[in-house]
């Protein structure tokens, strides 16, 4: 990245600071495995577009990669006194949701044409009961923007071991599946391409997790 970037790369050594933390926890409560690292390139822009039902999804995505990887977040975090400058650090920005931000959007694609990993949920926030939801549209609008490809990411276990309401890990066998690379939209404003890359990506979501896609749950 450069000086143009919305984001300085100061806070690199904190991040890898903090992913080795987080391995380590994960290492103590969990029976890890990682699977498929190959399929995220080892250069350019790319997109991560994981399964969301848990808080410990981002470090479950992001530990396994020697790349850095950035992570959208609910503005909402950002307000808890002490948790800005940290989650910062870690490679996270804020996203309002239920309203366009384009301030988020601007540095997600700023981001991705500086080459960066960007983990964006494609569901737009976390299963309310672990089951898969229709994609929505921002992530394939930044692909398509940014013309980079997107890797689906299926997490299992995630939510054993770090329960939704609980403040504290428990013993779990959590597994993250990195899929083969999806290419993005060929027209960003084309909302019926935008529909089917999310289509696309949340069946390669549902194959890695051995589950149907949300169509077909419905």
């Amino acid at each position: 990245m450069t000086e143009s970037s919305p984001l300085p790369l100061r806070p690199y050594r904190f991040y890898y600071f903090g992913r080795a933390v987080a391995h380590a926890i994960l290492r103590l409560f969990t029976r890890y495995q990682a699977e498929g690292r190959e399929n995220v390139p080892e250069t350019g822009g790319v997109i991560l577009a994981p399964n969301h039902t848990s808080y410990a999804d981002p470090p479950l995505v992001g530990c396994p990669l020697r790349r850095r990887v950035w992570f959208m977040a609910k503005a909402q975090l950002f307000d808890v006194p002490g948790m800005r400058q940290l989650v910062t650090w870690l490679g996270t920005f804020p996203v309002t949701r239920g309203a366009p931000d384009r301030r988020a959007m601007r540095v997600a694609l700023s981001l991705l044409e500086h080459g960066e990993v960007l983990c964006i949920f494609p569901e737009g926030g976390r299963s309310p009961d672990g089951s898969l939801r229709p994609a929505e549209r921002g992530f394939s609008f930044l692909a398509a923007k940014a013309r980079v490809p997107i890797v689906p990411v299926g997490i299992t276990g995630a939510r054993d071991f770090l329960t939704p309401g609980s403040p504290l890990p428990k013993f779990a066998k959590v597994r993250v599946r990195y899929g083969r690379p999806l290419p993005p939209p060929e027209d960003p404003q084309d909302k019926a391409a935008l529909d089917a890359t999310g289509r696309a990506v949340m069946e390669a979501i549902a194959c890695l997790l051995g589950v149907q896609p949300p169509e077909a749950q419905a």
